[in-house]
């Protein structure tokens, strides 16, 4: 935090709170340096060589002088491996059990005096000093793992090691969690810390709140995922290869893992794009599916300070036939910060607030922090001092509960490691859902205090359950948010067990998907903040979680009219479609920046309306197959490089490729487009890909470019299904999925699959497997007109 971020912060906390915050960043390192010791002597190890190896479960163990290796494939062809006996559970990526192991794969002697797992998809390489290379079938290198090293103190502790690994010359990164500088990830070093940045951050900034181990590499020689699966803070050096000018003049791409403590362990998954995330979500979970009423727009502002303001901005909407979904109201609507209150002064009734707000349409989601003021006679802090023997807050080695300086002042923090602690936490949503919200959006929880200095968070050496086993915060940080996202969506489904859960939550880790989304946080207004925000959405998509967006027109300062409704462009095609602001910046409706902006935000607004059952589709999708609404434009076609370095601009589905408008007075712009045949949905104007072209950009719409042959469910003028088809290529097919809303509850879905073909110079659909019409409208679009 730099000192004009300090004298904001004690702008906006007031300058008693600000001082006390320099309090407790002195007191959260006083703490660490009396329990944290000095790491000191260390002594390094590598394996060593080879000495022999056991058949088991999978694969096998192969035994090196100083050190284990263990291979175990998983049903589904995912690859795990650890060092020093490391098994795959516990772990709070993985949920229940893990996977089974897969009987045919088997270990065997390779004619180069190591080992080698051969399976399926994927043959794993052990030399003699412990380096190992993940192979496909063909014998093709995707990754190789050198030999790790560790550093033990020699007065006891955890060990610190480092992984380094090589991949091929051409090889591009993604992925890491929400980083802002991507979604490509350049040569540097990104930290594996989940951070508030302090109110702004923009593409320069990392770390940030959602960071995770997880890594995809894209190559001529195919894709794959790597996770390592350790919550500890850590460090990812990258390092782009060089391709020379003969064979074997190469220099690989590298990548360099550093982790200060916990397990040294991996799990790869490989294949096409599609299966890599299929593979990835079938070993972390099923992304949790949104209510489709959280597929509409959405708004918010920390600051609407009163019921009249809410409904001021609700009958705004209402009032220039504006499509709204959602409203979600800031810590301001609580009394005095304090988390599950409610400031009856500014919101006398709540609950009839939120019934009136519903009877139009509109939903509120309220935010839920996890920092509780410290003060006994308050009802959540006493109540959590009751949980189990020792209360529900994390404490210090002494015992004592861990304090921090947050919104309400003096705060202690949740155990959420601990099961009887996200019980009790669970239990208190029932006052949010009597209050009238339909869903909760969990901010401040990677977990901060607030800290002029140092990093702002709990004291690496506050203690955690960690589900029984026990061990600190630096274990415990990067999986704090992600364990309260399970109290709160285990709550809400317990709560309202007829409903699907709607929660999004600023921090999390790997497997955060089967609780819910995620959003930007506080990205900074200003084009970079704008190229950030579509960064994000993209390397969280590959990490798994495919429900998130941005704050549209940034968090924090006043965009102008063309930035604003730039963005507000942008978001209409993300699957979190949220403005919001903080209290200190400009207004965020759409009306607020004239009657141009506002006509051609309605039109942004027209099209998230009419493509909403193609998001119902993708979120049905997202869930079945773990394939985010949101991908790079490479999603279908990896092996063309010039597609893999292609940022600003996406795939949403397979169907349509959105180019927004990244730059200041641009009205056109160049577009990358994959190989086939692509129709300017706004002018009707085909394009062969693959190649470049210039399309039209003006200020009224963004390029949303369909692929030809596409099938689009999206609403028609009365409201109904209707399907969209774009015309083949000559000589081509098409096709495309639809999914049917099916509420909001828990009914099973089908996905119903369409076919199209030209015949006769007509475009022809049909259903597979069904021999009745198309049950559907149909609306054929790049052709003329048809009969």
């Amino acid at each position: 935090m730099d000192g004009r971020d300090l004298v904001r912060s004690v702008r906006m906390v007031g300058s008693v709170q600000g001082l006390r915050t320099v309090r407790s960043a002195w007191r959260r390192r006083r703490a660490d340096a009396r329990a944290l010791a000095p790491r000191g002597a260390e002594r390094a190890r590598v394996p060593g060589l080879l000495i022999g190896a056991e058949p088991g479960p999978g694969g096998g163990v192969v035994r090196f002088a100083r050190s284990r290796l263990r291979v175990r494939v998983a049903v589904g062809g995912a690859v795990f491996w650890s060092w020093d006996g490391a098994e795959p559970l516990p772990s709070y990526a993985l949920p229940g059990d893990g996977p089974e192991a897969d009987p045919r794969a088997r270990l065997e002697p390779d004619k180069n005096g190591g080992w080698q797992v051969v399976s399926e998809r994927l043959t794993v390489a052990v030399s003699r000093h412990g380096a190992l290379e993940l192979r496909t079938p063909g014998g093709v290198v995707l990754r190789r793992e050198l030999p790790p090293r560790w550093w033990e103190p020699v007065a006891g502790g955890p060990a610190r090691w480092v992984q380094r690994s090589e991949v091929p010359a051409d090889a591009r990164f993604f992925g890491l969690g929400g980083r802002a500088s991507g979604p490509r990830l350049r040569e540097g070093t990104y930290r594996l810390w989940n951070t508030d940045p302090g109110g702004r951050f923009g593409p320069g900034d990392d770390p940030l709140y959602l960071t995770m181990p997880v890594q995809v590499v894209v190559s001529d020689a195919g894709t794959h995922l790597a996770f390592h699966d350790n919550s500890w803070a850590g460090r990812v050096t990258l390092r782009e290869g060089e391709e020379g000018e003969g064979s074997g003049h190469d220099r690989p791409g590298a990548c360099e893992v550093r982790m200060e403590g916990g397990p040294l362990r991996c799990w790869v998954v490989v294949g096409t794009p599609a299966r890599v995330l299929r593979g990835w979500t079938e070993l972390t979970g099923a992304p949790a599916l949104p209510p489709s009423w959280a597929l509409g727009p959405q708004h918010a502002r920390w600051g609407f300070g009163s019921e009249q303001e809410v409904r001021r901005i609700a009958a705004g909407y209402r009032e220039r036939g504006l499509p709204l979904s959602v409203l979600h109201l800031d810590i301001d609507h609580y009394d005095a910060h304090r988390v599950f209150t409610v400031d009856r002064e500014r919101f006398p009734d709540l609950p009839r607030l939120a019934k009136e707000l519903r009877e139009d349409g509109v939903r509120l989601v309220s935010i839920v922090d996890p920092a509780v003021k410290a003060s006994v006679g308050e009802a959540v802090f006493d109540s959590g001092m009751a949980v189990g023997a020792d209360g529900a807050f994390v404490r210090d080695p002494q015992g004592v509960p861990v304090l921090g300086e947050v919104w309400p002042g003096e705060c202690v923090y949740p155990d959420f490691t601990d099961p009887l602690v996200r019980a009790w936490w669970g239990g208190l949503y029932e006052e949010r859902l009597g209050q009238g919200f339909a869903g909760v959006w969990h901010d401040m929880n990677e977990p901060v205090s607030f800290s002029p200095f140092g990093d702002p968070s709990l004291p690496r050496s506050s203690r955690h359950s960690l589900e029984g086993r026990g061990g600190d915060h630096r274990e415990a940080h990067n999986v704090y948010a992600l364990a309260m996202a399970r109290a709160g969506y285990e709550a809400l489904r317990r709560l309202r067990p007829d409903e699907r859960p709607f929660l999004f939550s600023r921090s999390g880790w790997a497997g955060m998907q089967r609780y819910g989304g995620t959003w930007s946080g506080d990205v900074a207004t200003g084009w970079p903040g704008l190229r950030a925000s579509l960064a994000l959405v993209l390397g969280l998509g590959l990490c798994g979680v495919p429900y998130s967006g941005p704050d549209v027109g940034g968090f924090d300062g006043s965009p102008s009219p063309e930035l604003y409704l730039r963005w507000f462009q942008l978001g209409a095609y993300m699957p979190l479609f949220r403005t919001h602001a903080a209290i200190d910046a400009g207004r965020r409706e759409p009306w607020e920046f004239g009657p141009e902006v506002l006509a051609h935000a309605g039109r942004a607004l027209a099209d998230r309306e009419r493509l909403l059952p193609y998001f119902v589709t993708l979120a049905r999708l997202a869930l079945l197959t773990g394939a985010p609404y949101v991908r790079p434009v490479w999603w279908g076609a990896p092996g063309d490089r010039a597609l893999r370095d292609c940022e600003d601009a996406f795939l949403l589905g397979d169907a349509l490729l959105v180019a927004p408008v990244l730059e200041e007075g641009a009205v056109r712009r160049a577009v990358r487009l994959p190989r086939g045949r692509w129709y300017d949905t706004a002018t009707g104007r085909a394009y062969e890909g693959p190649g470049q072209v210039v399309v039209e950009a003006p200020l009224s719409r963004i390029p949303v470019l369909a692929r030809a042959g596409a099938v689009i469910p999206v609403r028609g003028a009365e409201g109904d299904l209707e399907l969209e088809v774009w015309a083949p290529s000559p000589g081509r097919t098409g096709g495309g999925l639809v999914v049917r809303d099916m509420g909001d509850g828990w009914e099973r879905a089908e996905v119903e699959r369409y076919t199209s073909r030209v015949a006769a110079g007509r475009v022809v659909v049909e259903r597979d497997g069904a021999e009745e019409l198309v049950p559907y409208p149909v609306r054929v679009r790049g052709l003329p007109a048809q009969p």
